[in-house]
């Protein structure tokens, strides 16, 4: 049997992504990490946990948790505009099983690859299914993206189509099926998010506030409106809903799986209209879906400008 030295080193200490070089001076291996960054550079970090039976299904792929775990987290350096350089990971295991072990570990090496993350260090026990990550970048000094920025008259966007992460969950439970293509769309975008990172990086010194979509389009929305002391305002029509969403589940579904679903990891933004041309005009994919208003919290209007009464506003643990 693996002790937890020898799992580490076999599974994670090996993988590509374990290399030092850049900000990293010293990785995983020895006690603590070193980092060195670049003068002017601050130093963002942001820890996400995942648990078996709340996070995602007991039994689930480990290639894809892999990936997934480190995805969702990475997407917090992309929220605040960070450049990616590494991430921990606290690993709880109910057994070192080998096959599983082998399996996890490549699915999270090929998202670090893809995100350019290294893997720092962390811990592993024994107990009920955990991972907890935490990631590491670095961002200009006084350039990060927070939530407090908006201010009256900015436009809020978002960085997609809306809902497919939610869209996917009958599919990952087993609840329902779907036409291979509208499945495999969907099951990619719940198992295999991508970090928007280079958004991110794009809307430095150009957005006034953003976060990544986790927890509902709504609920996050209301992070920003509570920070930055506005009220934003989400037209219906303006949504941008998933085709596959759609195809799947239907149109309202679809919408209430954009508004209040969660998982989406995309970014959503407020910014200053003039802004907007330039962005658009680089390629970057962005959607206005609403505008920030002087008041405070989220209202969703119809066409008329009429407000709609909302009865989710997305997940909460403790709610």
């Amino acid at each position: 049997m693996l002790g937890e030295f020898e799992l580490i080193r076999h599974y994670f200490a090996a993988a590509a992504c374990a290399r030092s070089g850049g900000e990293v001076v010293l990785g995983i291996g020895d006690d603590c990490a070193l980092l060195q960054l670049p003068p002017g550079e601050q130093l963002a970090v942001s820890t996400d946990t995942l648990v078996a039976g709340v996070h995602f299904p007991d039994g689930c792929d480990p290639f894809l948790l892999g990936q997934r775990a480190l995805a969702v987290a990475t997407s917090d350096l992309a929220a605040m505009a960070a450049a990616p350089i590494g991430f921990t990971l606290a690993l709880t295991l109910p057994s070192a099983d080998p096959l599983w072990l082998g399996e996890f570990a490549r699915g999270l090496d090929e998202m670090a690859l893809a995100c350019s993350m290294r893997l720092l260090g962390g811990d592993t026990t024994c107990g009920p299914l955990c991972l907890t990550v935490t990631v590491f970048g670095r961002v200009p000094a006084g350039q990060a993206l927070t939530r407090h920025g908006a201010r009256p008259g900015d436009l809020l966007c978002v960085g997609g189509v809306l809902g497919e992460g939610a869209a996917a969950l009958p599919l990952v439970l087993g609840e329902q099926k779907a036409e291979p293509a509208v499945a495999e769309h969907l099951l990619a975008r719940y198992w295999s998010p991508e970090p928007q990172l280079a958004l991110g990086e794009a809307l430095r010194g150009r957005a006034s506030a953003a976060l990544d979509i986790s927890d509902g389009l709504l609920a996050d929305c209301g992070h920003i409106a509570r920070a930055s002391g506005v009220r934003l305002v989400v037209e219906q029509s303006r949504l941008p809903l998933s085709p596959a969403a759609v195809a799947l589940l239907g149109t309202a579904e679809a919408e209430r799986c954009a508004l209040a679903g969660g998982d989406d990891y995309l970014l959503a933004f407020t910014l200053p209209p003039a802004e907007l041309p330039a962005l658009l005009e680089a390629g970057w994919p962005l959607w206005p879906i609403g505008r920030v208003e002087a008041g405070q919290g989220v209202a969703l209007v119809d066409t008329a400008g009429d407000e709609i009464r909302v009865t989710a506003h997305g997940y909460t643990h403790f709610g």
